[in-house]
């Protein structure tokens, strides 16, 4: 029962926290963190209390915990939840930065107090049903449940054109979602005229036999939901709106775990589902992740507005995810995993700098800032690391992830790969720049600045331990997905070590 109960916790916790916003918005911030620090402490605990859990990553190809009941038996649905090494890691960083989430709102937001932390917590919970559906009805589901508390925190506590922003996220997601769906419905039908069993059942899909013309185009339904939701180039235009006029606690989880689902997605259900589909349109999806890193790198270097900038950055950065998943290689497939772990935590930290900016001086214009670093010794030096973790610098946990996958990259494309390593060179310069222009340079405020606060410190400091620890020590989330990696090699009879094709005679 520990899935179940790690997203019935914050359903119950977002409900206890918005009804006790109408007395007490203390008390309602208060049940919100407990509620997730809940979650953590069962999550924690239970990894402890079972060893053997541990001790079978990398080297058993099992699922860790498998939880199964009947939902909707007449159809065939049913509440299947499973945790493998993949899972495990993305649930660990749904609770790391939930914990952050709340605690990034506790002194921004001022308004419908209770009702914000209730949607940060059903986000949340929608996001850990992501991760752990086994039945593709119940991972629409939760698909859908994460679009409407992100539709209403991006909506009412956002900043300036937050309803046109938040109305372009509704209709990017929930029309891209509903391909997804006929997808669904699709092999669903398929397998049941075929067997005689009509079920939703994760497990039963992988051995579907499908036409490759048919199967071609059930995957482009689960590809357009999840390239809209990366996002992939060339459809991220709702995201730098959505980053730039969404609240700090709406920002991180977007960038830290959002756009990681679609990551999750491409992994979990179009590889091995749709092998053959997958290599046929793999050439294309290199082309868009490559496009992807490029264009975002271009547009981040143009952008005065700090969170918008930020934004760019990630359009840049989820292209090594896209080059390193249609690669098929088991080194990029490791890079991939680290990439959505490393970009999650350096780009989420990088949007609470930017929201506490935003509270201290009231605008996010990079060109009204300046000498920051006289007033805020302590905020510029945790800006440096993390600007230094974006451009990609060794020992820190984006190096790790970039590396492994312009390797694997390598290994199938010379042509892409140096064309993504340019990518990492306009980092660097756009990286600099949020210093120069923020912490250096010329002054253009007359604010007196106060520096973090202990409770920023305290945000910052796990973020600064998360970063540091997974580039100094990333064999362990390597091994930790070492069996999935062999799960989908089986799935979608991929062979990831490379080969040197031989030449005729």
């Amino acid at each position: 029962m520990m899935l179940a109960e790690l997203i019935i916790i914050l359903m119950l916790g977002g409900v206890i926290a918005w009804l006790a916003g109408k007395w007490s918005t203390v008390v309602s911030k208060w049940i919100a963190l407990i509620a997730v620090l809940i979650d953590s402490i069962i999550f924690i605990l239970f990894l402890a209390q079972h060893p053997e859990v541990l001790n079978q990553l990398g080297d058993k190809e099992d699922w860790l915990i498998d939880f199964h009941r009947d939902w909707i038996p007449q159809i065939g649905a049913s509440f299947h939840l499973a945790l493998d090494g993949l899972s495990l890691i993305m649930v660990a960083l749904t609770l790391f930065l939930g914990v952050v989430a709340v605690l990034a709102s506790w002194k921004e937001i001022k308004s419908r107090v209770g009702f914000h932390y209730f949607n940060i917590l059903w986000l949340l919970a929608g996001i850990l049903g992501v991760f752990l559906a086994m039945d593709l009805l119940l991972f629409y589901f939760f698909w859908e449940i994460m679009l409407i508390p992100m539709f209403f925190l991006l909506g009412i506590w956002g900043y300036e054109r937050r309803k046109e922003a938040s109305l372009k996220f509704f209709l990017f997601t929930q029309i891209s979602g509903l391909f997804m769906l006929i997808a669904i419905l699709g092999l669903y039908f398929v397998h049941g005229l075929n067997t005689g069993e009509y079920t939703f059942n994760y497990f039963a899909l992988l051995d579907i036999s499908i036409s490759k013309q048919l199967g071609f185009w059930f995957m482009c339904g689960f590809l357009i939901a999840f390239l809209v939701k990366l996002p992939a180039f060339p459809f991220h235009s709702w995201l730098p709106d959505a980053h730039t006029h969404s609240p700090t606690a709406g920002s991180v989880i977007l960038a830290g775990l959002m756009l990681k689902t679609a990551a999750y997605g491409l992994l979990r259900f179009v590889v091995p589902i749709f092998p053959e589909a997958s290599q046929t349109i793999a050439p294309l999806m290199m082309l868009l992740g490559v496009a992807g890193i490029l264009y975002g790198a271009k547009l981040t270097y143009a952008q005065d507005d700090f969170k918008r900038l930020i934004a760019f950055s990630s359009v840049s950065h989820m292209g090594f995810i896209v080059i390193g998943i249609f690669s098929f290689n088991v080194l990029a497939y490791q890079g991939t995993v680290m990439q959505m772990v490393a970009h999650g935590i350096s780009t989420s930290a990088l949007f609470v700098i930017a929201g506490a900016i935003k509270n201290r001086i009231g605008t996010r214009d990079m060109d009204k800032m300046g000498r920051f670093w006289e007033q805020m010794p302590g905020m510029g030096g945790i800006t440096v690391v993390f600007v230094m973790a974006s451009l990609g610098l060794p020992g820190l946990a984006n190096f790790i992830a970039e590396f492994l996958v312009l390797v694997g990259v390598f290994q199938v494309s010379i042509l892409w790969s140096v064309l993504a390593t340019t990518g990492l060179i306009a980092s660097m310069i756009y990286s600099l720049v949020i210093l120069q222009k923020i912490f250096y340079g010329e002054s253009h405020s007359k604010h007196k600045l106060k520096d973090f606060s202990i409770r920023e410190y305290l945000i910052m400091t796990c973020f600064i331990v998360a970063i540091f620890w997974l580039g100094l020590f990333p064999q362990k989330v390597i091994t930790t997905v070492k069996p999935v990696i062999q799960k989908i090699e089986q799935q979608a009879q991929i062979k990831f070590d490379y080969v040197e094709p031989k030449t005729k005679r």
